[in-house]
This record gives structure tokens, sequence and C-alpha cells, in this order.
């Protein structure tokens, strides 16, 4: 076998016998970019602005120092609507990351830090506080750990009256699927919130330095006790030498280990003390590594960890449950707190002093579950068939989250079926113009339609009498026109009907007048051709829309028939007329025969009389006289 040959075998079996490797996806989103952009200092990679819904381009101003160095951002009027949202196609299905940073106009007259609410997949994740950009710290940005599982990620800015919605930068960060797994509750039933991210030890936030890219914030503690690390004059223990422990998941990076936090001999304890939402579910992940040259093995170092007061954790000692030196492990717990603040104690049971490198608080999130996806779509329709005006808005999820659902919309939970649906639609007087499309009767759970004082024309669609569990429908001061479809007959659970006030014509159906029996209200007036009930014109012979179609086939029929016997008619005509012009010019030869036949009898009637000669002989030549 030649070389080359040899060469060329040998690569394509080894990359049969190597194990592929997907890496994980990562989507950065710099708002309001027109072109993609490389920010410093890991020269990250920044997609041009996609997949937003409306808002305006604009220069930002950063508000914090832990925000990625962009310099535009996109902001959403209130005239855009209150819901604004971006949605992001093709996103695998797993465990994300998802974060958003928030920036300021960069305009000395325009009204400068906005207050509104971010909600991630229909689940309200943040809102912003009054003074959120004048403090230097990680109120410029939220972050949720979620699942997407339907190929999307939706993330919406609601307006809560406050000033424009204004968004620096998106990034939807793909973690392992059993990262920070917390216990029972953990799952697609719930999310969590970062609440605070520490880096111990560290004097200044650490911003994409792991392959994560998470944003770890500096200790605020570091001058005051004694810190381990880069940013300390104590020894620094080199990235190599730092070892995840076997039951140490991969997505915890090893930078975090780089810093620690050790107490002193006149603070031996380490404690932590940080404001948290009241009545909440807090989720506590606790980092430690012994990187402390002074601790050579078991037993040097033994410490409780007492949370709120409880000593939830009792004697860790980090090189036994590591196995060794420079080994990582994570702590975690779940922590119920009715008070507004969250205080961690590192306390000593055995050594000199207590370590930690890092320390993350998420806050558990009840995650919402969605509208159904089929009556969302009808509702786009609708949005679509309608020209619905931008102040509606109608984007993201129309029931979640809870606090903004769509303007004009009514919802209700199921829980067999743990979804929400539609069961009311209130946009009566809004200037509404266009059609009601077919689409509409997959609003199955619709018991509410008010659609009146519009301009919605058109037929009013048959298909909505597959909505049986409509009660009350208003179309009226509209300019429906044609007539009221039968399948609305069909509606047995109707109380309140009203269709007056537009271009209706035609019988109203027997099924609706029978109705009228059973206490239910319906007005039909104003309308310039119905007729059928009391109350409105007399009709007159009712067909079906069978017998109309066989009329007007019949009519064809005829109107051919009559047309075909005139063109026979016609035809026969011409023919005569024909004749006659041919019997017209041979008119003066026939009278020239007639004549001289005559003369030719004349004259043998005179032969006749002068002699007998000449008679035989005309009669010799006439031929032999016959005999009786």
């Amino acid at each position: 076998m030649r070389p080359v040959s040899l060469l060329i075998f040998l690569l394509v079996c080894l990359a049969a016998f190597t194990p592929s490797y997907q890496a994980p996806y990562a989507l950065r989103i710099s708002c309001g970019a027109r072109n993609d952009v490389h920010t410093p200092p890991t020269n990250t990679f920044w997609y041009r602005d996609f997949g937003y819904s409306g808002g305006i381009l604009a220069n930002a101003t950063r508000p914090s120092y832990i925000t990625p160095p962009l310099t535009t951002l996109r902001y959403f009027p209130l005239s855009s609507g209150p819901e604004n949202c971006y949605h992001i196609e093709r996103v695998p299905h797993g465990h994300y990351s998802v974060r958003v940073f928030f920036g300021l106009v960069k305009d000395p007259t325009f009204d400068n830090e906005p207050l509104f609410d971010v909600s991630v997949e229909g689940t309200l994740v943040y809102s912003l506080s009054s003074g959120w950009s004048n403090h230097d710290d990680e109120q410029a940005f939220v972050e949720a750990l979620v699942f997407l599982e339907d190929g999307t990620a939706s993330i919406c800015f609601h307006s809560t009256g406050h000033g424009d919605p204004a968004v620096l930068s998106i990034e939807v960060l793909q973690v392992g699927n059993n990262a920070y797994n917390f216990g029972s509750d953990w799952g697609r039933g719930t999310l969590l919130r970062t609440h605070k991210r520490l880096s111990c030890g560290a004097k200044n936030p650490k911003f994409d330095v792991d392959y994560s890219g998470n944003h770890w914030g500096g200790d605020r503690f570091w001058n005051s006790i004694t810190t381990f690390g880069q940013n300390s004059d104590k020894p620094l223990t080199t990235k190599n030498s730092i070892k995840l422990s076997p039951n140490l998941p991969n997505y915890y990076p090893e930078a975090l280990y780089q810093t620690a936090l050790v107490s002193t001999d006149n603070q031996p304890d380490l404690t932590y003390t940080m404001d948290v939402d009241p009545n909440r579910n807090y989720s506590v992940w606790l980092h430690f590594a012994e990187i402390d040259p002074s601790v050579t093995g078991e037993g040097q170092r033994v410490f409780d960890i007492i949370i709120n007061g409880d000593n939830i954790f009792q004697e860790i000692d980090i090189v036994k449950m590591s196995g060794d030196i420079n080994s990582a492990i994570v702590i975690n717990t779940t922590v119920p707190v009715s008070g507004r603040s969250l205080t961690i104690t590192l306390q000593l049971v055995k050594g000199t002093h207590t370590i930690i490198n890092a320390i993350e608080i998420f806050e558990i999130v009840r995650a919402e579950a969605k509208t159904s996806i089929d009556e969302v779509k009808a509702l786009q329709k609708l949005k679509s068939a309608l020209g619905l005006p931008l102040r509606f808005s109608w984007n993201g999820d129309p029931c979640v989250p809870q606090q903004h659902p769509w303007s004009g919309v009514d919802c209700q939970f199921d829980n067999a079926k743990i979804k929400w649906f539609i069961d009311g639609l209130g946009l009566d007087n809004q200037g509404l113009r266009g059609f009601l499309p077919d689409d509409i009767s997959k609003l199955t759970h619709l018991q509410n339609m008010n659609l009146s004082g519009n301009s919605i024309q058109g037929e009013i669609p048959s298909s909505l009498g597959k909505i049986t569990s409509l009660e009350v429908l208003d179309l009226s001061y509209n300019l429906f026109n044609g007539s009221i479809p039968e399948s609305l007959g069909g509606l047995t659970s109707v109380r309140i009907l009203n269709l007056n006030s537009n271009s209706l014509s035609g019988r109203v159906p027997a099924a609706l007048g029978g109705r009228l029996l059973h206490r239910a209200s319906f007005n039909f007036t104003d309308n310039k051709g119905l007729c059928g009930i009391p109350g409105l014109q007399t009709c007159g012979p009712h067909l079906s829309g069978g017998a109309k179609i066989g009329i007007a086939l019949g009519a064809c029929a005829g109107l051919l028939l009559i047309a075909t016997c005139l063109t026979c008619w016609w035809k026969r005509r011409q023919n005569i007329l024909r004749t006659q012009q041919i019997a017209a010019r041979g008119a003066p030869y026939a009278k020239a025969r007639t004549h001289f036949s005559r003369d030719v009898q004349l004259a043998r009637h005179n032969n006749n009389n002068g002699g007998g000669h000449e008679h035989a002989r005309t009669a010799a030549e006439n031929g032999p006289i016959l005999l009786s």
C-alpha cells in the first residue's frame, strides 16, 4: 500500500473511532447593533440584532462595570405596545442560562433609568427597582436557568409605565441538563433566577473568564479579611493544580477556585449577609477548594455551615470530602426565607481559619404553564386579519406572566391539562378593520367575544358555530354582510347574540329563532335584509341552498333551450329567403319558355285546318295514333 493511501486509511479509522463532540449552544445578541461585534478582553462574539418585535435602535451608555462593553441598545416606547419580545428560533432542546443586560439611552434629554419587568418563557424573573442604574453591581442584568423544550426561546420586556424598556444584550447559553440540580423540586416545573454570585477573595468581578461565561461579582469584604489568589499577596495556586473531584459535574468552572477568602486570627469565622426578597425559597451553592498551603491533609480544617441561624452542615472537611488538597467540592441546600436577609456563617470547629472560594444564591421560581399553542396561533391569525394596532402588541404568551396578560384577552387555567386557554375576547370600540378569519374556531374554550363598535367587514365565518362554549357573542355595529350562517344555530349555550347594525340579509336560521323561547337575548335590528322572526320583515318563500342551486341550473337550461330554438328558426328563415332570391333570378327564362310553347301549339292548330296532307304529315311526324 502506498504511504499516502496508508495515511488516509489511518485518518479515516481514527475519525471513525473518535467520539463526536458537539459544543454547547451559545447565542449572544448585541441589541441595536446592525453588524456583528467582537468585544474584549476575550474577543467574545456577539450577533447583530435579530429576533426582536418592534422597538428603536439607539446608542447606549453602560450603567455598570459588570455589563459587556457594547455601545448600542434597543428600547421600546409605549407606542410599540406594553409587551415586546425577542423570539429566537431553532434552539436545541436542553437546559440554558438566559441572561439579559440592561443599558441607558445615550441622550441627555432622554428619561434614563426605565423600570420594567422581564420574563423568560412566560415566567416573570425580574422587576427592575428604582436606582438600579446608580448601583455599580449586579442589578444591571438578570440571569435565569431554564429548560427550553419547544425549539424556541422567548424573552419579553413588559412596560410598567415608568419609562421605556431598554436592552443592551441577550445571551442564551447551554449548560448541562443536570446543572444546579437542587433536589426533588428541580426540573421542568421550576427555574432558577440568579440572585447573587460572588467570587470570594477577588477584588474585581470576573467577566467571561470561564467556559460558561458566568459573571461573578467581586467579594465585597476582600479588603478586611485574608485572601488567597490573584488579588492578594498570598501564594496563588495555579489553575492546572485545581482538580475537580469525580462527583463534581463538569459545568463548574475551574477559574472559581483560583481565589479564596480565609478568616483571620481575630475573626476565625466568616459571615456573609445578603439582602433577599421575603417569602421565597433560595438554592444556596457553596464552592470550596483547599488552596491554603498551610493545610496539607485531612482534619486540619473543619467547620460548620450555619444559614439564618440553622446549622445546616456539620464538620465540613474539604480535603476529606474532595479526596485531596487543591480539589474542588460544591455543597448545596435549599433555604426558605421569610425575612429580607440571608446570612451564611462558616463557624470554625478545628484548625485556625475557615475558607471559601465562591457563593451562588438562586431564587427558586415556579415556572408558569403556557397557553395552548393552537389558541396562540389562532390569536396571531386574528391579530393579522383585524390589523390590530401596535398599542396592543400581542407578543409573547397571551396569558403569562399573569401580571402582564394581553390587552383584550381573558384566560382560564385548566388544572387537568396544566395549560392556559382563552375564554374571553374584549376588543369592542377599538377602531378595528379587516375580517374574521376561519381560524377563530380554534379558540374552542371561548365563552365571551365582544367585537362591537368596529369596522369589521366580510361575512360571518360559518366556523364560528364550532365554538360551542360561546355564551355571549356581540358583533354589532360593524360592516358584516351576507347571511347569518346556519351553523350559528348550533350554539346551544349562547345567551346573548347581538348582530344588529350591520349589512346582513336573508332568513335568520330557524334554530336561532327557537332559542328565543329559552330566554335568550338576540338583537338582529338595523340590517338591510334580515327576516324570519318577530320584529323583522316577513320573508318570501324560503328556499334552501340546494333548491336555489336547482332553480339556477333550471333557468340556465331554459335559457339554453330558448337560444337553441331561436338559432334554428333564424337558420330556417335564412334558407327560405335564399330560395326566394334564387327563384326571383330565374323568372325571365321561364316566361320565354312559356311563350314558345304557346306559339308551337297555335301553329299546329292552323296546319290542321289547311289540308289533310299536311295534317297527315304532321301526324306521321308526330308518331302513331293511339287506338282505344
